[in-house]
């Protein structure tokens, strides 16, 4: 018996000496993917999610997070953009500038006030779609959060944004500068709705960062924070 047990373990030795490297890891992959269950799919991909709208949020709420980043640095409204130049043709250089600033700057106050919004909708992710949110595209976990939840962050960011927008003056300032604009001669009357404008492009800009910090949790294990992280994303390297 003592002899069967020792050559087993010689048996093993040598299959595993005689196996290369890359065949070992293909043989460990898929015993984890084996032991993967959906729940456990479910919480890594959160975890990512929680990560990704952490570090986000977190670089979004600097000082410049969006004025200074020329990804998501938040522009004139469409209506204004097109007549910026005619603005700036008028004397209205200075006030396009303020708005630009401030819109920016009440974006950057209320980022880190959407961290816990964003949380709480990506805690809510059933695990139904888990294991193809796995394997889709580098941003496939943030796509799928964007398309369930963003009408309901809308709705939940609106009054931060609003507040925000007051705070810095961006409310103030936009008015005066549509007034301005308005009282030129020859110029059509416009009116966007600032808050809902800037609450949409305040979202895309934290949906961008949680892109980015996906991708680098994909393909970086060094990203992988959380023990449950490590073992998702290490079963589809």
């Amino acid at each position: 018996m003592k002899f069967k047990g020792r050559f087993t373990i010689l048996f093993a030795l040598w299959i595993l000496t005689a196996c290369s490297s890359a065949d070992v890891n293909r043989f460990l992959q898929g015993a984890s993917q084996a032991t993967l269950t959906n729940e456990d799919v479910g919480n890594g991909l959160r975890d990512a999610l929680v990560k990704g709208i952490s570090v986000g949020a977190d670089l979004a709420s600097e000082e410049d997070g969006f004025y200074g980043n020329e990804i998501i640095r938040i522009l004139l409204p469409e209506e204004l953009r097109r007549l910026e130049s005619t603005m700036r043709q008028f004397g209205l250089g200075s006030e396009v500038d303020r708005v630009l600033l401030t819109i920016n700057r009440g974006a950057e106050r209320a980022a880190q006030e959407a961290k816990p919004i964003f949380i709480n909708a990506i805690r809510q992710i059933t695990i139904q779609d888990a294991f193809s949110i796995l394997r889709g595209d580098q941003d496939a976990a943030t796509q799928f959060l964007q398309r369930t939840t963003y009408d309901q962050l809308v709705t939940l960011f609106q009054p931060r944004i609003q507040e925000s927008l007051d705070q810095v003056g961006a409310t103030r300032h936009y008015t005066d500068l549509v007034s301005a604009y308005n009282a030129i001669p020859t110029t059509r009357k416009i009116d966007p709705d600032l808050n809902a404008y800037v609450t949409a492009r305040a979202i895309d800009g934290l949906f961008t960062l949680v892109a980015e910090e996906e991708r680098k949790i994909r393909e970086n294990p060094a990203e992988r924070t959380t023990a449950i992280m490590r073992r998702v994303f290490s079963a589809q390297d």
